[in-house]
């Protein structure tokens, strides 16, 4: 997989850190931005939403959760169709937490990434990278014991490329099956949450106990 042409969409702290990530690793990454002052600090190529999307063999949407529509709009549905298309995102609400828990826009009998499927059905998405901080995302550090990161999604291939570079960055991959799953996987961003908001405890992931 290194070598692949990786097109992140979005300029925020988590655009930055899988950036950083994937060059690691030896990707080819552009970041994409409708501000391009906001990545005055990226060390690497950059462009707008529409010169990214049409970059990336695959692609990573690190957008404002409201903003998804026109996000896709920006890109271009002939720059996304038929690629792996990486859902970061979670369908936080403008209202500010309650009691440290996050609001979404969304019900559990829906999810973002379902009506961002929708909306583009011939991208390949798979939900990723969401139930996480930043700084955590790529060579998490919990004393040699994998997080697991949690991921779905309708198309198989894409899930194994995915579960590929997750691998690579040090996570233990747990599929929870169709795009549906992502009414369940979007939430646990909410729990992560709470520690931070209620102690300021922001180092801690989630894993998957089996036996």
């Amino acid at each position: 997989m290194s070598g692949k042409k990786i097109g992140i969409v979005g300029s925020g702290p988590v655009a930055i850190a899988l950036g950083n990530g994937f060059q690691k690793y030896g990707y080819d990454v552009m970041l994409g931005s409708s501000d391009l002052n906001k990545l005055e600090k990226w060390n690497g190529k950059k462009g707008n939403f529409s010169e990214t999307a049409k970059f990336g063999e695959i692609i990573i949407l690190s957008i404002k959760g409201t903003k998804w529509k026109e996000a896709i709009d920006s890109c271009g549905a002939d720059n996304l169709n038929n690629k792996i298309i990486i859902d970061v995102n979670n369908p936080i609400a403008e209202a500010p937490p309650e009691n440290g828990v996050l609001k979404f826009f969304t019900t559990l009998d829906n999810s973002l990434m379902e009506l961002m499927q929708s909306y583009l059905p011939k991208g390949k998405f798979v939900k990723a990278f969401s139930c996480v901080g930043n700084h955590l995302m790529v060579d998490p550090d919990f004393g040699g014991i994998k997080p697991s990161m949690f991921i779905c999604g309708n198309d198989s291939d894409a899930k194994k490329d995915v579960s590929s570079i997750l691998t690579q960055f040090g996570w233990e991959i747990e599929d929870m099956g169709k795009v549906e799953a992502a009414r369940a996987i979007e939430p646990l961003c909410i729990l992560w949450c709470i520690p931070g908001f209620a102690s300021n405890s922001w180092v801690h992931a989630f894993k998957l106990l089996k036996k």
